[in-house]
C-alpha cells in the first residue's frame, strides 16, 4: 500500500505498460481525499484475489473476492454505448464475432465454428495463429450491428464489448461469466439480460435457432438489457457510487 500523496503516473520502462488511463480513472475520485491515507493498486486485466485490499478493475466471481475492490477503470475502452437504429427484426439471421483470438477457450470456439452457416467468425490479430483462413479486417460496431447475435465471449478477463452489446438492438451470446468489473457482470441473469450458452458451446446453434424463431422473447431480453445500462448512465450517481467506495475502502481498513 502507498499513500495517495505517492499515487502518480507510472512511468513506462521498456516491455511494460504504462497504465495511464488506469491512474487517471483512479485519481478522477482518489483526489477527493487526504493524502495521508494508503491504498494497494492492482492494474491490469486481473483474474486472481489479492492477498490485501486491493483497487481493482476486474475480479473473479465468487464469495471469496472481498480483497478485490472494483473501480471503473479503462472506462474509455470498457463502458461505451450505442445507439442503435435498427430494430432486431431488420438484423441478418446471424452470430457475428470479429475478434483477437488468443486465448484457448477462444479458439476453441472459432474451431468449432468458423465455417458454420449461423455465424460470421474473424480474428483481427495476425499473430499467435495456426489459422490465417481466420484473420481478417477489423469491423466497425456498425457494421456488428447488422446482425442479431454478438459474440461477448471473455477475454484476458471480460468480454470488452458487452456493455455496448447490451445497448444494442442486438442480443449478447455467451457463456455465463467467470470474471466481473464496475458493471457487475455477476449480476447479470442468463436468458433474461443475454443468451446463455453452455461452457463447451455444444448448444450454440440450438440457441440461436430458438431466439430466432421466438422474436418476442428476443426482445424481452433486449428491453432488460436497456433497462440494466441505464443505471451506469447517471455520471452523477456514478461519481458518487465510486466516492464511495473508496471511502469504504479507507473505512475498512481503518484508516478512516
Amino acid at each position: 500500500m502507498i499513500p495517495l500523496s505517492q499515487f502518480k503516473r507510472f512511468k513506462k520502462e521498456k516491455g511494460q505498460t504504462a497504465f495511464s488511463v488506469y491512474f487517471f480513472d483512479s485519481y478522477q475520485y482518489t483526489r477527493y481525499f487526504p493524502n495521508h491515507l494508503k491504498a494497494a493498486f492492482l492494474f491490469g486485466d486481473v483474474t486472481h484475489v489479492p492477498k490485501i485490499p486491493s483497487i481493482t478493475k476486474s475480479r473473479p466471481i465468487n464469495e471469496n473476492n472481498a480483497n478485490s475492490v472494483i473501480l471503473n477503470l479503462e472506462k474509455v475502452r470498457h463502458f461505451m454505448f450505442v445507439k442503435d437504429k435498427k430494430r432486431f427484426q431488420d438484423k441478418k439471421d446471424i452470430l457475428i464475432g470479429h475478434a483477437v483470438v488468443a486465448q484457448l477457450h477462444r479458439i476453441k470456439f472459432w474451431e468449432m465454428y468458423f465455417n458454420h452457416p449461423l455465424c460470421n467468425l474473424g480474428q483481427i490479430n495476425k499473430n499467435n495463429t495456426n489459422h490465417p483462413e481466420w484473420i481478417v479486417k477489423p469491423m466497425t460496431i456498425d457494421e456488428h450491428l447488422e446482425y442479431k447475435f454478438i459474440l461477448c465471449i471473455e477475454g484476458y478477463d471480460v468480454a470488452t464489448n458487452l456493455k455496448w452489446v447490451m445497448s444494442s438492438n442486438s442480443l449478447a451470446v455467451m457463456p455465463r461469466p467467470r470474471y466481473e468489473t464496475w458493471f457487475m457482470e455477476g449480476r447479470l441473469i442468463p436468458n433474461y439480460h443475454y443468451v446463455e450458452i453452455k461452457g463447451d458451446y455444444s448448444d450454440l446453434e440450438d440457441r440461436l435457432t430458438y431466439y430466432i424463431q421466438h422474436t418476442n422473447e428476443a426482445l424481452q431480453i433486449i428491453e432488460n438489457a436497456h433497462q440494466y445500462i441505464a443505471q451506469f448512465r447517471d455520471k452523477k450517481r456514478e461519481d458518487l457510487i465510486s466516492l464511495l467506495t473508496l471511502r469504504k475502502y479507507f473505512k475498512q481498513t481503518k484508516q478512516l
